[in-house]
C-alpha cells in the first residue's frame, strides 16, 4: 500500500508526468493539458465538527468526480465517459489555494487558529484521493453584544429576534454580517430607506474573547418619488402601475418593492421585471420599474387514443391580459369516449357490454361522450386597488365507467382575496354545485366509504353541495419547496344551509400550521405540524344530519399519519367479495350461511379460512380531527456522489373522532373514533423540483374491531350492501416487515 503524498510531491509528481509526456503542439488548450494530471476519484475532508461540511467542500476548487445525474448512476458504475460523469482533475496550485480557502472559511466563522493537513494518494491509474484533514481548534468567542438603537422605532422583542449572534457564540463574521443586514432592512421596512449599520470588533487574541457592537443609525425618512416604466409594449403602463404597491409620496419601503416585484411576475405578463432605485442622497427615492415581455396568450390542444377511453381531445387557453388590466383568462376543455360504439368490443378495444352487471342493461349511456370543461376569470387590482383580486368560474363535467358508474355536474364559483401583509391573503369563496351519480350500491360504498341506504339514495339524487368558505392564510417561511425556518398557517371556516343554496347543511372549521426551525451552521431541521378539524350538519332540511363524505374528514398517508395508508386511520368498515365469503366463511348463532340478504348476516367473518387480505377497509370519514407531527432532517454523510440526500425521522400521531350523525348510524354505530402515533423514517432526496420523498410509517398493529359489509343480489337481481351480524378483529400484521407502511411523493409532509 502506497502512503499518503505530501502537497509539495504532488506537485512534483504531476510536474513529471508532464515532463515526460510527448510534446504537444503550442496551440494545445489548457483542458488537454488539465486531463495529464490524476483524475480525483475520491475527495475527504476530515476533522469537521462545528461548521457545515458541505457548504466547505463548495468552498474549495479541488472538487471529486461524480455522476451527472442520479439517474446516471448505473451507467456511471460501468464506465467513467465524460458523457455521464463530471470529471475533475488534480491541479496542484489550486490545491495549495484550498488550504488557504479552508482556513480563510474558519477564520470568518471564529475559528481562526484552525490548520489543514493535506495528502494526496494516488488510487489507480491517474487516479487520486484528496485528502483534508482540518483541525478547528479552539474558537475565539464573544464575551458581550451590545447593540445601540432608537427604541421607539425597534422594540426589543424585535431586536431579540435579530439578533443572531450571543454572548459565548462563536465570533462568525457571516452570522455578524447577516445581522447588519436584517437590522438595515427592519429599518428600511419603516421608512428608512438610507439607513446604515456600523459593526465594530474587537479581538483579545490572547484570551480569544472578542466583543462586538453594533450601531443602527435610521438617518432620515425616505419617501417614493418619480416611477418611471420602460420597457412596455403591449402592456399598458397603467396595468404596471396598478400591480405595484407603492405611489408617489409614499414611505419607500422594501416589503412594497419585493410585494410589488412578486406582483409583476405573478402576472405572467413578464419575462423579466426589475425595480431599481438608483443611488440618491435624497429622502425622495425615485424607481426605474424595467419589464420584459412574455408571450400574452397560451394555447395548446392535444388529441389521444386509447383502448379504455376510446378517441379523446383536450385543450387548454390562457389570456393573461384580457381586455387589459392583467386580466387573466384560463379555458379548460375535454372530451373522452368518441366514436365508443363503433369502436368497443373491435380489437383491443374494452368490450363494455362485458363490464355491464346485467347482459340486458341499456349500453347507450355508457357510449355517449365523455367531458370537463371549466373557465376561470381574474381581475386583479379589483376597483382600483392592488391588495383586491376578484374570481369568477364556471366548470361541468360527464364521468363514466361502463357499469359502475355515471357522474354529472355542474355549478360556479366567485372569489374575492384581501392581501392584508405580504403572503398573507383573506379570501371569501362561493361555490355552487349540482352534482348527480348514478351508481349501484356497491360503488357508493367501495369509493365513498358510504354504505347506508338512506345516504346512498341521497348521493344518487340530484343535490348541491354550496359552501360559503372564508379562509385565512400566512406565509412566513423562508423557502418554498422544503423551509428550513418560521412558519405557515391557514385556517378555513364554511356555511352551507338554504341561505346559500345548499342541500347538504353544515359547519366545517379547519385550522392548518406547520412551524420550521434549524441548527445554526448546519441544514439540520426540526418541524413540527398541527391539524384539526371539526364539522356538524345542521338540523335543518328534508336530509337532515347527512354530511357529504368531501367534507368529513380522514387522516392517515404521505401527508397525515404515515403509520397509516390514505385515509386509513379513523372510523372504518371493511369490505369482502360475496364469492370469497362464502367460500370460507361458516355460520354464526345457528343460522344459515348463504348469499341472500336474509342468510349472508348469519356467515362469520372471523372463520379461520378467512384472510386479512380477502378484506378491503374503507374509510368512512370523521366529524372532529385532531392531528399533530414533529420531524427532524439531517443531511446524510453519503459522499460527494449522494451530497443531494436528507435523512428523516418523525412521530406522527392523530384522532379522528366520530359524532352523531343521524342518517348512517345502521353502519358507523359498529365504530368508534380511533386514534394512532406511528413513529417513522424516511429520505429525501433534493431534487430541482423539490423533495422526492420516501418514507416508512410504522404501524401500531393493534386488533380493531371492524363491521364487514358484502354485496348480494336480491330477488330482483340487484346488488345489495348487507352488514354482516358481527365484527371482525382486524388488524395490519404483527411483524415489522407487515407493519411499515411506504410512502412516495414530491415534496415534503408539510
Amino acid at each position: 500500500m502506497r502512503r499518503p503524498i505530501s502537497v509539495r510531491v504532488a506537485a512534483f509528481a504531476v510536474g513529471v508526468m508532464l515532463a515526460v509526456s510527448p510534446q504537444r503542439a503550442s496551440a494545445q488548450n489548457t483542458h488537454d493539458l488539465q486531463r495529464e494530471a490524476p483524475e480525483v476519484r475520491q475527495l475527504v475532508i476530515t476533522g469537521v465538527k462545528h461548521v457545515d461540511v458541505r457548504d466547505l467542500e463548495r468552498s474549495i476548487s479541488t472538487q471529486a468526480t461524480k455522476c451527472r445525474s442520479l439517474l446516471l448512476e448505473p451507467f456511471c458504475l460501468l464506465t467513467h465517459s465524460g458523457t455521464f460523469q463530471d470529471r475533475h482533475f488534480f491541479n496542484a496550485g489550486e490545491f495549495r489555494r484550498d488550504v488557504l480557502r479552508i482556513r480563510l472559511y474558519y477564520w470568518k466563522r471564529g475559528y481562526r487558529e484552525a490548520e489543514v493537513d493535506t495528502a494526496v494518494k494516488i488510487i489507480g491509474p491517474r487516479q487520486a484521493r484528496v485528502t483534508f484533514d482540518v483541525h478547528e481548534n479552539r474558537p475565539t468567542l464573544i464575551r458581550k453584544i451590545a447593540i445601540s438603537y432608537d427604541s421607539t422605532l425597534i422594540s426589543n422583542k424585535i431586536r431579540d429576534r435579530l439578533t443572531l449572534l450571543r454572548a459565548n457564540d462563536p465570533l462568525d463574521l457571516v452570522v455578524l454580517d447577516s445581522m447588519r443586514v436584517l437590522f438595515q432592512d427592519e429599518l428600511w421596512d419603516r421608512g428608512y430607506g438610507d439607513a446604515s449599520v456600523d459593526t465594530s470588533v474587537v479581538v483579545d487574541t490572547a484570551s480569544r474573547l472578542a466583543d462586538v457592537g453594533l450601531t443602527l443609525i435610521p438617518n432620515r425618512l425616505t419617501t417614493v418619488g418619480r416611477i418611471t416604466v420602460t420597457g412596455a409594449e403591449r402592456v399598458d403602463v397603467a396595468t404596471i402601475r396598478r400591480s405595484i404597491t407603492f405611489r408617489q409620496g409614499d414611505l419607500f419601503r422594501q416589503s412594497d418593492v419585493l410585494e410589488s416585484q412578486r406582483n409583476l411576475y405573478e402576472s405572467n405578463l413578464f419575462r423579466l421585471a426589475t425595480i431599481d432605485v438608483p443611488v440618491q442622497f435624497d429622502s425622495v427615492k425615485n424607481v426605474n420599474i424595467d419589464v420584459t415581455e412574455a408571450p400574452l396568450h397560451e394555447a395548446r390542444v392535444g388529441p389521444g387514443l386509447t383502448n379504455v377511453d376510446f378517441l379523446q381531445f383536450q385543450t387548454h387557453y390562457t389570456s393573461y391580459n384580457l381586455f387589459g388590466g392583467a386580466r387573466r383568462l384560463d379555458v379548460d376543455a375535454s372530451v373522452g369516449n368518441l366514436f365508443a360504439s363503433s369502436l368497443q368490443g373491435r380489437g383491443t378495444f374494452r368490450n363494455i357490454r362485458n363490464d355491464l352487471a346485467a347482459p340486458d342493461t341499456n349500453i347507450s349511456p355508457y357510449v355517449q361522450p365523455t367531458y370537463t370543461a371549466s373557465i376561470d376569470f381574474k381581475q386583479p387590482a379589483f376597483f382600483q386597488r392592488p391588495a383586491d383580486a376578484a374570481g369568477f368560474g364556471a366548470f361541468a363535467h360527464r364521468n363514466i365507467n361502463p357499469g359502475v358508474f355515471i357522474d354529472r355536474g355542474v355549478g360556479g364559483t366567485a372569489t374575492f382575496t384581501h392581501q392584508v401583509k405580504i403572503r398573507a391573503p383573506v379570501s371569501v369563496n362561493y361555490r355552487y354545485e349540482i352534482n348527480r351519480v348514478q351508481a349501484s350500491d356497491v360503488y357508493f360504498c367501495v369509493n365513498f366509504g358510504v354504505c347506508d341506504s338512506l345516504t346512498i339514495g341521497t348521493l344518487r339524487s340530484h343535490q348541491s353541495l354550496s359552501p360559503l368558505t372564508l379562509t385565512g392564510f400566512i406565509d412566513r417561511s423562508d423557502v418554498p419547496f422544503s423551509p428550513t425556518k418560521g412558519y405557515v398557517a391557514r385556517l378555513d371556516f364554511e356555511h352551507a344551509s338554504a341561505y346559500t343554496g345548499s342541500d347538504y347543511r353544515y359547519n366545517r372549521l379547519f385550522f392548518d400550521a406547520a412551524v420550521y426551525g434549524h441548527k445554526s451552521r448546519t441544514q439540520n431541521v426540526y418541524t413540527a405540524h398541527l391539524r384539526v378539524g371539526w364539522v356538524r350538519p345542521i338540523n335543518s332540511g328534508a336530509d337532515i344530519g347527512l354530511l357529504h363524505p368531501r367534507k368529513r374528514f380522514y387522516a392517515g398517508g404521505a401527508n397525515s399519519v404515515r403509520g397509516y395508508s390514505e385515509n386509513q386511520l379513523g372510523p372504518r368498515i371493511l369490505t369482502i367479495d360475496d364469492s370469497t365469503l362464502i367460500k370460507g366463511a361458516t355460520s354464526i348463532g345457528g343460522g344459515t350461511c348463504a348469499l341472500t340478504p336474509e342468510a349472508v348476516k348469519f356467515c362469520d367473518p372471523n372463520s379461520p379460512k378467512l384472510k386479512t387480505s380477502d378484506f378491503i377497509p374503507q374509510p368512512l370519514g370523521g366529524t372532529s380531527l385532531i392531528e399533530g407531527s414533529v420531524e427532524y432532517r439531517v443531511p446524510l454523510p453519503l459522499g460527494p456522489h449522494l451530497r443531494n440526500f436528507v435523512g428523516a425521522v418523525f412521530v406522527d400521531g392523530g384522532v379522528v373522532g366520530s359524532g352523531s350523525i343521524r342518517g348512517i348510524q345502521t353502519v358507523t354505530n359498529i365504530v368508534k373514533g380511533t386514534a394512532a402515533i406511528t413513529p417513522g423514517f424516511g429520505v429525501r432526496y433534493q431534487s430541482p423540483v423539490g423533495p422526492i420523498r420516501v418514507d416508512f410509517g410504522i404501524n401500531p398493529s393493534r386488533s380493531e374491531a371492524l363491521g364487514v359489509v358484502t354485496a348480494v343480489r336480491d330477488s330482483t337481481g340487484q346488488r345489495r350492501i348487507v352488514p354482516l351480524g358481527v365484527s371482525r378483529n382486524y388488524s395490519q400484521g404483527k411483524t415489522l416487515l407487515n407493519r411499515l407502511v411506504l410512502h412516495f411523493s414530491i415534496g415534503e409532509a408539510y
